[in-house]
C-alpha cells in the first residue's frame, strides 16, 4: 500500500478513464483527533480513502492511498445510492481561455433549460457536472459534525490503512504544530 499526498490522489481520481457520474463518496470527522475521512469508490477504479486536516483556514493538508482495485457489493452496500440526497465532485481548472469559454456556454445552456423546465436538484447537479467536465462526481453521504455509520463500517474493511493513514497524518500535524481544530 503507497501512502501519498491527498492531493496526488484526488489527481488519480481525476485521470481515470471511467463514468465520471458512477462515483460515490463517504465523510466525515476522523474517528481520534482532529480532521476528516473520505472514501471515494467508483465500480471500475476502486476505492480511495483520504485523511484530511484543515492546517488553518487556507490550508487543508492529508494524506491518503488506493485500497482496493474494485468495488465488490460488500463495500458497495456502505456508498450512498445514485438518488441519494447529498452530492459531491472532484473538478480539474479549465486548461486555457478557450475551453472556459466553452464550458461557460454550456453551463449557461444548462441552467438556462433547467430554469424552464421542472427538475430535480440531483439532475441539475449532474447537468453541471457534466457541463463543467468534472472528471468524477455523484452521490455522497456525509456528516460535517459526526461520523457516518458506512464511515465506521468501512474503516473496518481496510483497518490497515486505517492505521497507516492515521499515523501519517498524526506526524502531519505534529510537525505542523496543530493539535486542536479551529471555528
Amino acid at each position: 500500500m503507497r501512502i501519498r499526498e491527498w492531493q496526488d490522489i484526488l489527481e488519480d481520481v481525476t485521470e481515470r478513464d471511467v463514468d465520471p457520474e458512477d462515483w460515490r463518496a463517504v465523510a466525515g470527522d476522523r474517528a481520534g483527533g482532529v480532521g476528516e475521512d473520505m472514501y471515494l469508490a467508483h465500480p471500475r477504479a476502486g476505492v480511495f480513502f483520504l485523511k484530511t486536516y484543515a492546517k488553518n483556514p487556507f490550508e487543508v493538508r492529508g494524506v491518503g492511498t488506493h485500497v482496493a482495485r474494485n468495488l465488490d457489493d460488500e463495500i458497495g452496500s456502505f456508498l450512498p445510492a445514485r438518488d441519494s440526497g447529498g452530492r459531491f465532485a472532484v473538478q480539474s481548472p479549465p486548461e486555457d481561455e478557450t475551453q472556459a469559454e466553452t464550458v461557460s456556454k454550456r453551463l449557461q445552456t444548462v441552467l438556462e433549460t433547467h430554469a424552464d423546465a421542472p427538475t430535480r436538484p440531483q439532475d441539475l447537479f449532474d447537468d453541471v457536472m457534466e457541463a463543467v467536465e468534472s472528471p468524477a462526481f455523484g452521490p455522497m453521504e456525509y456528516d460535517q459534525y459526526d461520523r457516518p455509520d458506512e464511515l465506521d463500517d468501512l474503516s473496518e474493511r481496510f483497518e490497515e490503512a486505517e492505521e497507516l493513514l492515521n499515523t501519517e497524518l498524526e506526524d502531519l500535524i505534529e510537525t505542523d504544530e496543530v493539535d486542536r481544530g479551529f471555528m
